[in-house]
């Protein structure tokens, strides 16, 4: 499978309605209308502080997309883990964090290295010194087996007992 992969930070009304809606909703299910999962989740989260997008396409077709932003103080999710995190684990780790918020890559593309690619380009360039996410407990998933084999750890339970929090640092070099 041939693919390409490129990071927008910008994203047209058209290819959220018309591309990046259907593959979400084919991969999460977890909205069923359109508006309700733009007025919830998208919206706010394009709108954040150092957003970027990942798109994988085969064949001009959307089959892969991945995004995150700056997570901090004062956001839901960065609130929330602050609630499971031990506190020193907290302090750490939230707060000016990129957090990849989701990675989904149509069934049919499964398994040919388009997750691995968009993780990749959209954490390609960052300079946050630690990057954050929300997965699955399960240590055979697949989403997680792949978080691992990129040098992520858990560092904590999530906020749903089958959820743990994973995160990848490093020191970024400083500029003069």
């Amino acid at each position: 499978m041939s693919v390409h992969v490129e990071v927008v930070e910008a994203v047209a009304a058209a290819l959220v309605h018309d591309e990046l809606w259907p593959l979400y909703r084919e991969v999460f299910g977890d909205f069923d209308d359109h508006e309700a999962w733009r007025g919830h989740v998208w919206e706010r989260h394009s709108a954040r502080a150092g957003f970027r997008l990942a798109l994988a396409r085969s064949d001009g077709e959307l089959v892969g997309f991945a995004y995150g932003y700056t997570g901090e103080a004062g956001q839901w999710w960065t609130d929330n883990a602050a609630r499971v995190l031990q506190p020193a684990v907290a302090s750490d780790w939230l707060g000016g964090h990129f957090e990849l918020v989701s990675i989904g890559v149509a069934a049919s593309a499964r398994g040919s290295g388009v997750g691995r690619r968009l993780m990749a380009a959209l954490t390609d360039g960052l300079e946050h010194p630690r990057w954050m996410l929300m997965t699955s407990a399960d240590p055979d998933d697949p989403a997680r087996r792949l978080y691992r084999s990129c040098g992520w750890a858990v560092i904590g339970p999530g906020l749903a007992a089958d959820r743990v929090i994973m995160g990848r640092s490093w020191p970024v070099p400083r500029r003069p």
